[in-house]
């Protein structure tokens, strides 16, 4: 239980890094942000492939096992795909002032939406670090944390810049990024206790967290990375982070 608790601080805590990483590098170049985002989507897209889905089909049963592994995975996309279409508009929460500024209040609306939506998403990606602790691989399980924490790191500095532009206070601006952070960590903690009080969700659990990140990593990182003509770089950037992960599954 103590590493688990001590993975799920990491991976909430390398969000944390990344935004204030973000304080000193305020304005990243679209070039830089695409290429770290597109080099952690390859972490993640292995990690969710070799660490999740993959060890769903072996911890499965017989004929089912491919079935299972199929509903998982769409019941992981489908919840991430129904979770953005309620996300809440969060203005009151930022403490701004926004009745002056029509214009401002919606630049301030659609940045805080889409913090919203990465503290959503790190819900799913905790749940799929902790879930990897049910399967009684330390080792694995640390693999897929590392993957989602690296992911975090450049998450965590791109909210940054764009919070304080919209004219949140630095102050509040870290403490919805530490939010966003929290979140993950209740997210691992969830997956971990679930699969131990049931070992028979774990195959579906597995498969459902695999989904989720996969959702993330073509819904969300993808397009924003190939959105500023860094299209071939940021493919190469995919295919390095998923090596790197290959040979981190593979030698460790």
């Amino acid at each position: 239980m103590e590493i688990v608790l001590l993975t799920a601080l990491g991976v909430g805590g390398a969000t944390v890094i990344g935004a204030i990483l973000g304080f000193f590098f305020k304005n990243i170049s679209h070039k830089f942000s695409d290429l770290v985002l597109s080099f952690a989507a390859g972490v993640m897209l292995c990690a969710a492939v070799l660490g999740l889905i993959v060890p769903s089909l072996e911890y499965g049963e017989g004929p089912w096992a491919l079935p299972m592994a199929v509903l998982g995975i769409f019941c992981g996309a489908l919840c991430l795909n129904v979770l953005d279409k309620i996300v809440p508009h969060l203005h009151r929460l930022s403490g701004a002032d926004q009745e002056a500024h029509p214009s401002e209040t919606q630049k301030l609306n659609k940045v805080l939406l889409f913090v919203m939506a990465i503290a959503i998403h790190n819900l799913p990606e905790g749940i799929a670090a902790g879930v990897g602790f049910g399967t009684g691989n330390n080792d694995e399980a640390l693999i897929i944390a590392a993957g989602i924490a690296l992911q975090n790191i450049p998450e965590g500095m791109v909210i940054i810049g764009p919070m304080l532009a919209a004219g949140i206070k630095p102050g509040r601006t870290f403490v919805i990024a530490l939010m966003t952070g929290i979140v993950e960590v209740l997210g691992t903690l969830l997956g971990f206790f679930a699969v131990s009080i049931s070992g028979a969700i774990l195959p579906f659990a597995l498969a459902f967290a695999g989904g989720t990140m996969l959702y993330v990593i073509s819904d969300e990182m993808i397009p924003e990375t190939h959105a500023h003509g860094e299209e071939r770089g940021a493919t190469y950037a995919l295919l390095a982070g998923f090596c790197l992960m290959l040979a981190m599954s593979h030698y460790l």
